[in-house]
């Protein structure tokens, strides 16, 4: 792994904990809050690429776990790990890598709209899917209830799809993807 690489996972797992110290919206009939932290995680994986942005997530969790205080409302330590939103959570690595891939794939005809579909499909119902019924097996509710009541983050978390596609696509110019794209471009041309 480059250092510039390095540098921007780092960066990216800093970005999501500067969200989190956004205020979260508590939700009464779930004990998973509104955050701003999966706008990171749709960004980190747009932007990054699938290696770079799934390290800088592991990283984050990595940081959490050793206590700190970077989850909405200044969580941190191995308990945020194992409460209710831990599925969610562990979900942001996996969402970020395969956001990256897509991205990836279809960089040489980036749009707005492919990317937040990508965004959509991976940021959105990736980690409702993996967070919802691990929400639900930790507090003793049926899994259907879990991801019922996931419904709730999806008009806001489709906003924040959007809002990373539009400004990953303004920054492609400088992403580490598009580096890699013309190193690659500059390597067959040599060859």
């Amino acid at each position: 792994m480059k250092t510039k690489e390095m540098v921007f996972a780092a960066l990216f797992a800093a970005l999501i904990g500067v969200l989190g110290m956004l205020p979260p919206i508590p939700l009464g009939f779930i004990p998973v809050p509104i955050t701003a932290q999966t706008l990171g995680v749709m960004l980190a994986g747009c932007f990054l690429g699938k290696k770079t942005a799934g390290i800088s997530l592991i990283l984050f969790i990595v940081l959490v776990a050793l206590g700190l205080p970077l989850l909405a409302g200044g969580n941190g330590g191995l308990s945020a790990l194992l409460g209710p939103t831990s599925g969610y959570i562990f979900s942001w690595p996996v969402a970020a890598f395969f956001i990256g891939f897509m991205t990836e794939k279809c960089w040489g005809k980036l749009k707005t709209w492919k990317l937040f579909l990508i965004n959509f499909v991976f940021g959105v119902l990736l980690v409702s899917l993996i967070g919802a019924p691990v929400m639900a097996l930790i507090t003793n509710t049926p899994v259907w209830a879990g991801l019922i009541g996931a419904l709730v983050f999806i008009p806001g978390d489709c906003i924040k799809a959007l809002v990373a596609a539009i400004v990953a696509v303004q920054l492609r110019a400088i992403s580490p993807i598009e580096e890699k794209v013309n190193d690659t471009y500059e390597q067959n041309l040599s060859a």
